[in-house]
């Protein structure tokens, strides 16, 4: 009985498979045939349009590339802060001191972001050479990530406790953090985080969206997280 039961499905299995075969396969002889159809006019205009498309392309990553994105690099003082995320779009910004182990280790991290993701601008900022901006911005963790999209602190990353709450984290799992504030363009599942063994409570909590001055924003620590 047991046996009949199995070959039943096992045939059902088949049936489905064969189906789905077909379907693909149908799929694809229409594909063909709309390529046959084609006249040389058509051909013409659909690669005339893919090129156009290729050289928008390479125009915006032009423009990205001389407004500094392509590359992780440190900004001499605050005052230059507000130029760099005023012409970029999208900016991450790390605000880091020497001193603390952590931030070397998104250092590490972030040079690899800047290069795939040349649609954000990747810059540090040392705290002690910005105590009006890290106060305004009630910065009191470090290694903190502020966030910046259109003018405004979209969200922060405040230590690793995103991140898994340990130091030796993927560079995956940073990526998908910057992917779930929009603040790259992130092609994997935001749903689910590309490392699931996790500690509990290690989910995140974004922040309301503020302008660059970030009243409101408050640490639960006052320490930094070394």
């Amino acid at each position: 009985m047991a046996s009949q039961s199995m070959e039943v499905v096992a045939k059902a299995l088949e049936q489905q498979m064969l189906q789905s075969a077909r379907i693909v396969e149908e799929k694809l002889d229409g594909e063909l045939e709309k390529l046959e159809r084609m006249d040389e006019d058509e051909l013409e205009r659909l690669k005339e349009r893919r090129l156009e498309a290729l050289k928008k392309a390479q125009k915006q990553k032009q423009e990205w590339i001389s407004k500094g994105h392509g590359e992780y690099r440190e900004i001499p003082s605050e005052r230059d802060f507000f130029p760099e995320v005023k012409d970029s779009k999208s900016v991450v910004c790390h605000f880091y001191r020497d001193s603390t182990f952590r931030c070397k280790i998104l250092d590490k991290h972030l040079a690899v972001l800047a290069k795939k993701h040349l649609e954000t601008k990747f810059i540090k900022l040392n705290v002690e050479k910005a105590p009006f901006l890290t106060e305004r911005l009630r910065i009191k963790v470090i290694p903190t990530l502020a966030l910046v999209k259109d003018g405004k602190t979209k969200d922060y990353i405040v230590g690793f406790t995103d991140l898994g709450n340990k130091d030796e984290f993927p560079t995956e799992m940073l990526e998908w953090r910057l992917g779930c504030s929009d603040i790259i363009n992130y092609s994997g599942n935001l749903l689910e985080p590309p490392t699931v063994r996790q500690k509990s409570g290690s989910k995140f909590t974004k922040v309301e969206k503020k302008t660059i001055r970030g009243k409101g924003y408050d640490s639960d620590s006052e320490s930094d997280e070394d």
